[in-house]
């Protein structure tokens, strides 16, 4: 059964699987995963493990590009990069920025990140961007 996504994207992204925790939503497209933060949350490896381990059972050895759809503000510790990093399947990371300030914090963080990372306006450049990863 198809699930209605909450993004207005190209009729060939179809969201699999949706996943709620309580640091945010989770948004699940094939192989591409979309993060959407909690307001004035803090992200780092402490905070989200338990939700890593849980989104990599349920990619298995799927190849993915994650997506960060910054709608709202929050914190992220750019040290732990070096988790996500090590995680083979993962091929590229993908910032969606709606502020002058978000694309200068996503600038920094592309310093601790060693896969392809990339900053854009909207989510629909994001995830054509990320096909080609795939």
């Amino acid at each position: 059964m198809q699930k209605k996504a909450p993004h207005n994207l190209p009729s060939g992204f179809q969201l699999k699987k949706r996943l709620d925790t309580d640091v945010g939503v989770f948004y699940f497209y094939e192989n591409i995963v979309v993060f959407e933060a909690q307001e004035s949350v803090v992200m780092s490896y402490k905070t989200g493990f338990s939700i890593l381990l849980n989104i990599l059972n349920y990619l298995g050895t799927k190849r993915v590009v994650y997506i960060s759809n910054r709608v709202n503000s929050y914190s992220i510790k750019p040290m732990d990069y070096k988790y996500l990093n090590n995680i083979p399947t993962l091929r590229a990371i993908g910032i969606v920025n709606y502020s002058e300030v978000g694309h200068t914090n996503a600038e920094l963080e592309a310093k601790f990140c060693k896969k392809p990372f990339h900053t854009f306006d909207n989510l629909t450049e994001a995830f054509i961007w990320a096909k080609n990863y795939l």
